[in-house]
């Protein structure tokens, strides 16, 4: 049997430095949108390195630390800071999938499930969880940051891999989940051809994907508002940087091309703040305002700095700004998923 040449994730994260639904849109009072992508396949891996201090490097930028191995390919921090973000998000989407890890066929109860790669892990709370809830499976988390647990279930393994080098697992997978990707892939229909030649026939490819440009039912959400500007700045820089943002809806069309059946996308929206008046949508408020304002100066500070040439401290006046757009009550914005 082969072994996944990838070199195996044991280390503790690095330390903080100082200082089916219808494609069309569903409109809430205020509701429900966030493009999340199941793709049933007919039907992963990667280049994996040996183990060098560049592995489990990481460097310090603008006060936070960011990983060293691939330099510059991912855009948001690896820190403990960044670390509990994305566990706040993960219960995010945990709300928002109704308790469920994902909406495709594995995370059915019951379901029974082989290997499973979870791609861009960050702190691997995914992949865990998924493992607790799928005993029986075989869970394999990747990303470029070693930022994940040391004691995890015995079926999860995390792996240092980029995942835009020839894919070279041993053994292909039942069903690949891929979260919040956007602006991290060069060439998604590359990503999504080796997706598919690497799962078993009838696996399951299951992407999460958010449209950067928030949007507002009620058209209170304006140009001028300083988050409408900052998206349009992390746009031009991911373009600079050669990998921009996709409009989640047009890999769909990505997906059948590649050969693909059973494509469905549901459609989620998180608002910004609690202002719906639908419970459901105002938990999802709560929760996503709190995502924001821990982490939108993580994915702006990168782009604006590296590609646009701000400093620090311009980046911090504007986030400052753009927190208080997030808040305010009047805006009825939300992120498409």
């Amino acid at each position: 049997m082969g072994v996944d040449s990838a070199i195996d994730v044991d280390a503790a994260p690095p330390p903080t430095p100082p200082n089916n639904v219808s494609d069309s849109e569903v409109i809430i009072e205020a509701d429900d949108q966030s493009s999340s992508l199941t793709f049933y396949q007919g039907s992963v891996a990667s280049s994996s390195i040996s183990a060098t201090s560049s592995i489990f490097g990481f460097r310090i930028e603008n006060g936070r630390t960011y990983h060293k191995y691939k330099d510059g390919k991912y855009n948001l921090p690896n820190d403990e800071r960044e670390t509990e973000r994305l566990d706040l998000q993960h219960t995010l989407f945990r709300l928002t999938f109704d308790d469920r890890l994902g909406t495709a066929p594995p995370n059915d109860p019951g379901s029974k499930v082989g290997r499973v790669l979870d791609v861009g892990t960050g702190s691997g709370i995914w992949a865990i969880d998924y493992g607790d809830e799928h005993p029986d499976s075989e869970v394999r988390g990747i990303d470029l940051s070693a930022a994940q647990p040391t004691f995890t279930p015995k079926n999860v393994k995390f792996l240092i891999d980029d995942l835009e080098e020839p894919w070279t697992y041993s053994r292909p997978f039942d069903y690949i989940h891929s979260r919040m990707m956007n602006s991290s892939i060069r060439d998604w229909r590359e990503y999504i051809r080796n997706c598919y030649d690497n799962l078993n026939p009838g696996g399951y490819l299951e992407l999460n994907e958010i449209d950067v440009k928030p949007l507002s039912d009620g058209g209170t959400l304006k140009p001028e508002h300083s988050i409408s500007r900052t998206v349009e700045m992390l746009q031009e820089a991911s373009e600079l940087f050669e990998r921009p943002y996709q409009d989640p809806r047009a890999l769909k069309a990505v997906l059948m091309e590649t050969g693909f059946t059973g494509v469905t996308m549901h459609h989620f929206k998180w608002p910004t703040k609690s202002w719906p008046k639908e419970p459901r949508h105002k938990e999802l408020g709560v929760w996503h305002n709190e995502n924001l304002t821990q982490g939108w100066e993580a994915i702006c500070m990168a782009p604006l700095t590296r590609a646009l040439r701000w400093t620090k401290n311009e980046v911090l006046v504007l986030m400052a700004e753009n927190r208080r757009d997030f808040c305010d009550r009047n805006i009825h914005a939300y992120f498409s998923m």
